[in-house]
């Protein structure tokens, strides 16, 4: 660990696990074994709440222009009695990660951290859910993002939202590495995808919640706004429809790789579809400001949009869309606005970042922030499958919801289209 971090005794090396929290089980596999429920399986009491969400521009230094990124954080409290933390609630990971006062790291120390000590309801563990022995060794785990690492033991206690309550299993850090976390302003970070992403069982909230009946509707929805005059929140347990706009549109989870992951029949320019990525997936990533995609199809793209570095041609470039629910399907449309960086200096180019995810799971798109102010997203764990609807923002109007979540346009609708305007 180094002399920048203290741990607790006796950390075993033999059970020692690494793996990236972003697509972990896509290429490093995911842990396959069974796990002892140690829950607390009362009847649920079918609650909802929202959570606010505050947010924090992050400068982008994957740009080769000067660009800042938005991340949203809410509040969580784990332990008796209540220790309060901010987290990002992210979709693309499966695990509740917090820095603890084991971590003597400059990273975890500027933070909030969770104290073992303090709480009254908390449990050592191994990474199995079983006890650890009486000055015996603990299992260790360290977790890659991006340029950074947190390395962590495992710990049991209540874990809150608002007032919907769960005892589950999470990573308590023992070292944070400064790059990047030193400069974020939230704590830690609460996993929401789905079970294969998760360490166990017991480490998946929603799964815990759902089984175990505390939430009102078996599933959470996000609004995301990048204007100080609307609330961002994320909401367990109900759809708050104040946050739509015209019609919620389903897709069912596609491929069991732990992401909310979904296929799309292609990408489509102003509504029509391309054949750039038929049958391409597509992951909706709470956790990340970013869109993404595989290198060949934005090389395509780059060529078809031709977006100028001068941002000249900003206002005449097409809407960016993904298809769903095949022929006469709908298109989930992004304005230029939303797939362009324009930096500080006035220059454009395309926001869409490579990432190239091989079969079964790929090619995949990653669809990150810019996307999701765009729809409000609804999260079915019961059904597993992912609603979108236009978001209703400040200003949105039906027609406008309407050309953002439009319909395919077909050879055959577009030729009535040509004999309806020749009539005319």
């Amino acid at each position: 660990f180094g002399s920048s971090g203290t741990v607790p005794p006796n950390v075993s090396q033999s059970h020692f696990l690494r793996f990236p929290m972003r697509f972990a089980c896509f290429f490093a596999g995911c842990v396959a074994a069974e796990y002892k429920d140690v829950s607390n399986h009362q009847a649920g009491t079918g609650l909802s709440h929202s959570v606010r969400l505050e947010k924090q521009l992050v400068k982008d230094s994957s740009r080769m222009q000067q660009s800042h990124k938005t991340a949203y954080f809410g509040k969580i409290s784990i332990g008796a009695p209540p220790q309060e933390f901010s987290v990002v609630f992210d979709t693309g990971s499966g695990n509740l990660m917090l820095p603890s006062t084991y971590c003597r790291s400059n990273a975890c120390t500027q933070h909030h951290r969770y104290s073992r000590k303090a709480s009254s309801t908390a449990r050592d563990i191994q990474y199995d859910g079983t006890p650890v022995a009486a000055g015996g060794a603990r299992d260790q785990i360290t977790v890659t993002f991006g340029t950074g690492e947190i390395s962590g033991v495992f710990i049991q206690d209540d874990i809150c939202v608002g007032s919907i309550c769960d005892n589950g299993y999470f990573v308590a850090a023992t070292e944070e590495t400064d790059d990047p976390f030193s400069s974020f302003n939230f704590d830690g970070v609460l996993g929401l995808a789905l079970q294969e992403m998760s360490q166990g069982p017991q480490f998946n909230m929603m799964d815990r919640m759902v089984n175990n009946h505390r939430l009102k509707m078996p599933m959470f929805s996000v609004f995301l706004s990048d204007s100080d005059s609307e609330v961002s929140e994320i909401t367990f347990g109900d759809i708050k429809h104040e946050h739509t706009i015209g019609d919620m549109v389903w897709a069912p989870v596609s491929r069991p790789s732990g992401y909310w992951q979904i296929e799309i029949g292609e990408i489509a320019i102003n509504d029509s579809p391309t054949n750039m990525c038929k049958g391409c997936q597509v992951a909706v990533d709470t956790g990340t400001s970013q869109l993404a995609g595989p290198t060949d199809v934005i090389n395509d793209l780059t060529k078809s949009l031709k977006v100028k570095s001068d941002c000249s041609n900003m206002d005449s470039l097409p809407k960016l869309g993904f298809t769903i629910g095949g022929s006469g399907g709908r298109v989930l449309n992004l304005d230029p606005v939303d797939y362009v960086d324009r930096s500080e200096q006035n220059t454009c180019e395309l926001s869409l970042m490579p990432l190239d995810v091989p079969p079964p799971n790929g090619p995949l798109f990653i669809l990150g922030d810019p996307f999701l102010r765009k729809y409000y997203t609804v999260y079915d764990r019961e059904h597993k499958r992912v609603g979108f609807s236009a978001a209703q923002h400040v200003g949105m109007t039906t027609a406008k919801a309407r050309a953002l979540l439009a319909t395919i346009k077909t050879e055959k609708s577009q030729n009535l289209r040509r004999v309806h305007v020749a009539e005319a």
